[in-house]
């Protein structure tokens, strides 16, 4: 327990992937080491938020998926401003592989 409290979080942004479709959704976590598995999981329980995600899912099935984080950001580096940092990231990153955010 003492190690998981004690790991280093990364923050960042990262991009789900649906390669029967072509579709790509694009989000930001404070905690890169948790999110894909929390995404999974309210995908396969079928109550993700976003729609046209969980349409997509329900569509072509977990085996079509990928997740990639796309950029890491250093806490130290970004500090107070995290937030906006955050934003503008996923922005850019929205823009760059012409995704959906999430």
């Amino acid at each position: 327990m003492s190690a998981y409290k004690e790991r280093k979080v990364e923050g960042g942004i990262y991009a789900v992937r649906c390669a029967t479709s072509g579709d790509v959704w694009v989000g930001s976590a404070p905690d890169l080491s948790t999110i894909r598995n929390r995404l999974w999981f309210t995908l396969r329980q079928g109550t993700h938020p976003h729609r046209s995600l969980q349409s997509t899912w329900n569509a072509h099935g977990a085996e079509a998926f990928s997740f990639e984080v796309v950029e890491r950001l250093d806490e130290e580096a970004i500090g107070h401003v995290r937030d906006r940092v955050m934003r503008a990231r996923l922005a850019h990153w929205v823009e760059q592989l012409r995704a959906v955010r999430i």
